[in-house]
């Protein structure tokens, strides 16, 4: 159910920062219709920093309702209050959804001890299956191997996504967790060869504009394919890289837009729209993954 290629969904909204249900719905059909393995709704990519709790809700739920069973729906349920993290979760018990991918605490830099406790509540909280999520370069906070090893010992705490981009990290983590507990790439630049070690899947940005060949090139990295995942995965290099080269989501909304599959490149502040100075580098990589 967690595994291969799964897209970090954006959040498509309109000049004024309302969200636009016509083009989300369309965006679910394109994953469905590409292949994509799974959706996560409301994480990093999807703004969920700037929507407010109802909002955050009703666009998961319009998710799952898209998506209408025929692929899995992660939703970002992550806080910096364990409080609050207990109450997405709660909203969402019976949504449909598949599980929740919840991030290490932001800002507040809490203890290793304060991470395994905060994991460990929602966790309790909840029947539905849980995958944490580690992203210091965003939150401040590193959610080691050792914490990542104690968490995976209870029950509904199925994985993590791990976005630091360090295969030995990676190593690490699978050296002492069970083969059942999932590892999930947060990265794309490194995502093949982490899938080439073992890894589950990849929690993808680039799948959001080029599905088919990043479910594809998942698809051999994970039957050790190697040759036949590199070939796949060249031409998205470029993407992998300038898809960050503002603060995600802010290129892969411009890219999304150039490429037409949502309206405009809207997001809501503090983020704003792709620079002019960035996009020729977008673009370059949008034309070497043959999508322009």
């Amino acid at each position: 159910m967690f595994a291969g290629s799964i897209v970090a969904l954006v959040t498509p909204m309109d000049a004024e920062g309302a969200i636009d249900y016509v083009a989300l719905e369309k965006l679910v059909e394109f994953h469905v219709e590409s292949g994509t393995n799974g959706i996560v709704a409301m994480g990093t990519t999807g703004e969920s920093a700037t929507l407010g709790f109802e909002e955050h809700l009703q666009v998961v739920r319009k998710i799952v309702e898209f998506a209408a069973g025929r692929i899995p729906v992660i939703a970002g349920t992550g806080a910096n209050a364990t409080a609050e993290a207990i109450y997405l979760t709660s909203q969402l018990e019976d949504s449909g959804i598949a599980g929740c991918l919840s991030v290490t605490p932001y800002y507040n830099k809490p203890t290793q001890e304060g991470l395994y406790l905060h994991f460990k509540a929602i966790a309790e909280s909840t029947k539905l299956p849980q995958l944490l999520y580690n992203v210091p370069g965003r939150t401040a906070v590193d959610l080691l191997p050792e914490t990542v090893a104690r968490l995976s010992k209870i029950d509904n705490i199925v994985g993590i996504k791990e976005a630091t981009g360090d295969l030995d990290r990676f190593k690490q983590i699978k050296s002492l967790v069970d083969d059942d507990f999932l590892l999930l790439s947060g990265d794309d630049a490194t995502g093949r060869e982490f899938l080439l070690l073992g890894g589950d899947g990849v929690i993808s940005v680039t799948n959001n504009v080029a599905p088919k060949a990043m479910a594809t090139m998942c698809q051999h990295a994970r039957a050790g394919e190697a040759a036949k995942a590199a070939v796949l995965d060249e031409p998205l290099s470029l993407l992998h890289d300038k898809l960050f080269i503002e603060a995600n989501p802010i290129p892969v909304k411009w890219a999304l837009s150039r490429i037409g599959l949502i309206p405009n490149a809207f997001l809501r502040l503090p983020l704003t729209v792709l620079s002019e100075q960035a996009q020729p580098e977008v673009e370059k990589a949008l034309q070497k993954a043959g999508l322009i």
